[in-house]
């Protein structure tokens, strides 16, 4: 058995590789589970007790020696390709790789941020996962409010004062506690609700948020902006109505729709057959929130707006499913033909 081993040595010694294949031959050839090593462990079986420590012996050091020629070969390989050295045939043509595309919701996050950047509103981000003070308790988010629950929001179970934010108002308040008014901001980012997930609905959406604070700032001031954000996002034509609703942190508050594009204002499928289709909510900044961020309300006043990209992506390239934007589709994605 040792003249077997002695031959096997000498083989693993001269061996020297001109690719990866041969390489990888090699190793199968000798450390593979039905290799030559595998087959003298197997037959040490049989060796009579007195030789077995130095056999035994013998045979390690050639399984180490086969390992390591693997080793020093497969790293030259390595080298040579960093080096740009290695034998690769330069003549071939290069795989083709496809030109990508941007996706639709950051088409319509560019182009919402553009729009509000020429009439001066910055950009400010902040942290998915909040505290309650900036994610609720500022906002006038009252201790029975709804979206408190279990099942609107996603708590972190280790402590149930952390959220994954449910919208990103919590960056407004962020921002009223350590800027100086006027401040005139919008703020995009993804946010998280727990609602089933449907053709309609997702765990997770975006969505953009503005904010103007200064002095005598008025709903009028709101209405023009909005207007302006209107037919430069959907056309010149673009109609808009506010309607009045609530929300903790603003008042008065509005729904804002658009007329609809593709009925123009009859009655259709897509607008439910009312003419509009709702945007984006709207409103004075309630004087209690911005006590809580330490601004006199006395002084200053303001109005903020939140819209989800989604809904502004549907409407602008007539999406029916908005699963269809997380499902990572191909197919989907090269439609938009926006080249990155």
């Amino acid at each position: 058995m040792q003249e077997k081993i002695k031959k096997i040595q000498k083989e693993i010694e001269a061996f020297s590789a001109k690719s990866l294949e041969e390489l990888d031959n090699f190793r199968i050839k000798y450390l593979s589970k039905k290799g030559l090593l595998t087959g003298l462990f197997d037959d040490f079986k049989t060796v009579a007790q007195e030789e077995r420590k130095e056999i035994g012996k013998l045979l390690n050091e050639l399984k180490n020696s086969a390992q390591e020629k693997i080793n020093d070969l497969k790293k030259k390989f390595e080298d040579l390709q960093h080096s740009g050295k290695s034998d690769a045939d330069l003549t071939l043509p290069a795989n083709f790789i496809e030109t990508g595309s941007r996706h639709p919701l950051s088409i319509t996050r560019s182009g919402i941020v553009e729009i509000f950047s020429r009439i001066g509103f910055t950009v400010s981000e902040g942290p998915e996962i909040e505290d309650d003070w900036h994610n609720f308790s500022a906002l006038n988010f009252a201790e029975e409010h709804p979206a408190r629950d279990m099942q609107d929001t996603f708590f972190i179970q280790k402590s149930p004062d952390i959220a994954l934010r449910t919208h990103t108002s919590s960056v407004q308040v962020r921002v009223m506690e350590t800027e100086k008014p006027p401040i005139r901001k919008i703020f995009p980012g993804r946010v998280y609700r727990n609602e089933a997930i449907s053709s309609r609905a997702h765990c997770f959406f975006h969505q953009v948020e503005g904010l103007y604070i200064d002095k005598d700032v008025s709903f009028a001031d709101l209405r023009q902006v909005l207007l302006y954000f209107a037919k430069e996002m959907f056309g010149e034509e673009t109609k808009i109505r506010l309607r009045p609703s609530y929300f903790p942190f603003t008042e008065p508050s509005a729904e804002m729709d658009i007329l609809c594009f593709l009925c123009g204002g009859k009655g259709c499928p897509f607008c439910k057959h009312t003419g509009w289709v709702e945007i984006l909510g709207c409103g004075m900044v309630d004087p209690q929130v911005l006590e809580n961020c330490k601004i006199d309300s006395k002084v200053y006043s303001g109005y903020a707006f939140g819209m989800g990209i989604e809904r502004i992506t549907n409407l602008k390239y007539r999406v029916k499913d908005i699963r269809l934007f997380s499902e990572n589709d191909i197919r989907f994605l090269k439609q938009f033909g926006s080249v990155i």
